[in-house]
């Protein structure tokens, strides 16, 4: 049992929430009148200040305060304090307005959603884009497989929010988030951590940099992480739910034969497995299961049901090369080329709990399946250019460059049952013989997409105003194509109309994105901006449909203002942003379970495939929020740091064009929600260090909050006479998150090498709630915990 003092999450959540708010007026109050007190109390020379943060979102090195977008951006230290292995571990709110969340029950594949916008449901699909653009060292990641692999030793991570539709093109509607790993530095050092803690992990590094070599730098990355199962699986022979294991290695090179130029390479290659999260039934479902099965209300710790169950592995590999010429000191031209390969498979058998709840409606347990099998192959490959031509004269700032990309991508999926219930009471159950030869397939396709355009931006500081205004202005043409095929539907060719053959997919979209931006230096440390940007997401279709109809691009249009503030001698620093725009043609999928006749007897038959068809919601949707970041040093040794979002987003109702389970069709546009979106999120930090015992004291607590987001589109029942939603969508539960890290750094081992001793933990204080909910009338409400309180101890040799 656990002697942690136990805290009530709605009071924590409202309690953090309300600090975060508050917290950068309240400071920035006092801020203000400490500066105006006296000039004794703002000139002090020995002040601690807080470092420069540098930013590449406009494709050159800048500082963040100059910078006139919103950035936020975690470095090498609060990754480390925060103990991110792989991006979602960015899903607890450690940066407000991006969220990331497992797609349903895969880990193996993300969604990811920066301001509300990227993705509304799913797009673990050949022919389906996200609408966050993620980046690792300026190459494009294609898909969302993938995106969960571990990361290698990074100096920043970069998120830029809003449209970013100029500078990085396609598919950035919501926004980019930049990944940088560290370069190969010439310079002789070495790093090994090793970790344990509690479900069975274990993690360990080594990032040698070795000495320059003549012309040459060679850095040399890897890591391993595993964890056992969250949740225990009572089938002995199979995994447990949760598990995880991730490894990888990196190899970087750099030549510079010339001061003004450099060639550097990078191979890297990932393993990551996962098995499936589980599912609970929290409440409903027929009498009968209710009374025989007992509801698990709070974060189970085993399973209801034995079931089959193996981890979805995901393999990346890839090859990256940047030539990087400096022709004169005000231009320089850029070239990155990249290739990368990913393999991904998926084993999804976490929902026993509502599957033995849908086919029980009846109350007949015996002879009757149940828990649902999922299983899917998914291959990529994607090749890709960019030209960048970065220069300035002495009153303006430009880039300029050209992008090609072109991926292969082919899926294919299965569904079937793998248990049955022996006896009328539902409590005994057998495992059925698993034969995936004997299996058919569900659905397969296939889709190649190009995407080619060119891009300009530049900045120009007029001599007026003592070169304190800057006009940016920026576009980018872009041209996409998909061509492709969906060959399976239901183990055989689509059948559409009468005609029996693969359904073809042959589209292409041209777009321009300006972006215009003005910012106006109130003083040396106030900076002022206002801008306009568009961006988007690509068009396709949707493989899990019966006739794979081409939808188009959707788009968003953002207006924003914003200000970046600097005081108390620059040892506070205040980012505020508010956008309002609008979200057209968002694609929209309506989802049911497929049905057919049954060709000798007639009778309705229901299959375990899902379906969707996706279409553009008609008009304009809204975009508002608002957001704060602040930072001060209170001290030589306290930093302290608060940030809040505030993200709404209003969906036009939509015509559900899919025929119902009786053969209805919806005659009016129901009512949209936007998922993976929290209205409000907040994250406090504090970090604390001092010389003790001749080594350095470490102390890291982050607390982060929201107040939960749906997952489901659509509400589950809704009358289109009255339009009055009779059964509204679950909401999922909103919660505080708080981490932890206490270390002892720079523990002299020798003349060269010292050692890091760290006591960590994720969910501190073991919150529990339900982000993931979902209703349906026959099976009830399920949904899905947060992960539960890890710890652990680490230890690290710098050398």
């Amino acid at each position: 049992m656990s002697t942690l003092v136990k805290f009530n999450p709605i009071s924590l959540r409202r309690f953090a929430l309300l600090s975060v708010c508050l917290a950068p007026l309240l400071m920035a109050g006092q801020a203000f009148a400490q500066v105006n007190a006296t000039a004794s109390a703002t000139d002090d020379a020995d002040a601690p200040q807080l470092e420069t943060v540098v930013v590449t979102a406009q494709k050159r090195s800048e500082n963040l305060q100059d910078t006139p977008i919103s950035v936020s951006v975690l470095g090498a230290k609060a990754l480390e304090s925060r103990r991110v292995v792989s991006l979602l571990d960015l899903g607890d709110g450690a940066i407000p307005s991006l969220k990331v969340t497992p797609f349903f029950s895969r880990p193996g594949a993300l969604v990811i959603n920066i301001r509300g916008v990227g993705v509304m449901s799913d797009s673990n699909q050949p022919a389906r884009d996200q609408g966050v653009g993620v980046y690792v060292d300026s190459v494009y990641m294609g898909r969302p497989q993938g995106l969960n692999s571990a990361l290698y030793e990074v100096e920043s991570i970069e998120v830029l929010k809003g449209p970013q539709g100029t500078l990085f093109g396609r598919n950035t509607e919501g926004g980019a988030v930049s990944i940088i790993t560290k370069k190969p530095s010439g310079i002789g050092r070495a790093t090994a951590t090793v970790g344990v803690g509690n479900f069975g992990q274990y993690k360990t590094e080594l990032h040698m940099d070795l000495p320059k070599t003549g012309d040459f730098s060679v850095k040399i990355d890897a890591i391993a992480a595993a964890r056992d199962g969250l949740i225990e699986n009572p089938l002995v022979t199979a995994s447990d739910f949760g598990e995880l294991e991730k490894r990888g290695a990196r190899v970087a090179i750099l030549w510079e034969p010339t001061a003004n130029f450099s060639a550097d390479y990078a191979y890297d290659n990932s393993y990551d497995a996962s098995t499936t999260l589980y599912q609970q039934l929290i409440a409903g479902g027929s009498a009968r299961l209710a009374a025989s099965v007992q509801l698990q209300k709070t974060r189970a710790k085993t399973a209801i049901a034995g079931v089959p169950q193996q981890p979805s592995v995901g393999k990346t590999w890839g090859h990256r090369l940047g030539l990087d010429w400096q022709i004169s000191d005000k231009l320089r031209l850029k070239s990155i080329t990249a290739y990368r390969d990913l393999y991904q498979d998926q084993f999804d058998n976490g929902s026993a709990p509502s599957t033995m709840s849908l086919t029980q409606a009846s109350g007949v347990f015996t002879g009757q399946p149940f828990s649902r099998m999922s299983t899917a192959v998914f291959n990529q490959d994607q090749f890709s250019q960019e030209f960048q031509l970065i220069g300035e004269t002495d009153r303006l700032k430009y880039v300029a460059g050209a992008t090609y990309f072109v991926e292969n991508v082919d899926d294919n999926a299965q569904a079937f049952f793998t248990n049955q219930f022996t006896d009328a009471t539902g409590l005994a159950n057998i495992v059925l013989p698993l034969d995936y030869s004997k299996i058919v397939l569900d659905r397969a396709s296939r889709v190649k997409s190009t995407s080619s355009g060119v891009f300009a931006q530049g900045t120009y500081t007029p001599a007026i105003l003592d070169d304190k205004l800057h006009l940016t202005v920026g576009g980018r043409w872009s041209h996409d194509k998909k061509v492709g095929e969906l060959y399976i539907v239901n183990g055989a060719l689509p059948s559409v109309n009468g005609v029996v053959g693969p359904r073809k997919l042959n589209a292409s979209w041209d777009r321009i994105d300006p972006m215009i931006n003005v910012s106006y230096d109130l003083s040396a440390d106030t900076m002022l901006y206002a801008k306009y940007s568009t961006g988007f997401r690509s068009g396709g279709a949707n493989s899990r449909s019966l006739d794979y109809s081409p939808f188009k691009p959707e788009e968003v249009t953002m207006y924003e203002v914003g200000a970046k503030i600097e005081f108390l001698d620059r040892r506070a620093r205040l980012n505020l942003a508010a956008y309002s725009g609008t979200y057209a043609d968002m694609q929209i999928d309506f989802s049911a379970r497929y049905r057919q006749l049954d060709p000798v007897t007639g009778a309705l038959l229901v299959t375990t495939r899902t379906t969707q068809e996706a279409t553009n919601a008609p008009g304009k949707g809204d975009l508002k929020g608002f957001e704060a970041d602040f930072l001060i040093r209170a001290t030589e040794n306290l930093t302290v740091s608060a940030s809040y979002a505030y993200n709404k987003v209003e969906i036009p109702d939509t015509l559900n064009p899919f025929p119902q389970a009786d053969g209805r069709l919806i005659t009016v546009p129901i009512p949209i929600h936007q998922t993976h979106t929290p209205e409000n999120s907040g994250s406090i930090s504090i970090d604390y260090q001092r010389p003790w015992l001749g080594a350095t004291f470490i102390a890291h607590f982050d607390v982060n909050s929201n107040d939960g987001m749906y997952l489901s589109l659509v509400d589950v029942a809704y009358d289109p006479v009255t339009r009055a939603v009779t059964v509204p969508a679950p909401k999922g539960e909103g919660g505080t998150i708080a981490n932890g890290r206490l270390a002892l750094a720079d523990i002299k081992l020798s003349n060269s090498a010292s050692l890091t001793v760290s006591l960590w933990s994720r969910n501190l204080f073991n919150e529990e709630h339900l982000y993931n909910k979902s209703l349906n009338l026959s099976n009830g409400t399920t949904g899905f915990f947060n992960e539960p309180r890890t710890y652990g101890v680490d230890f690290k040799i710098k050398m």
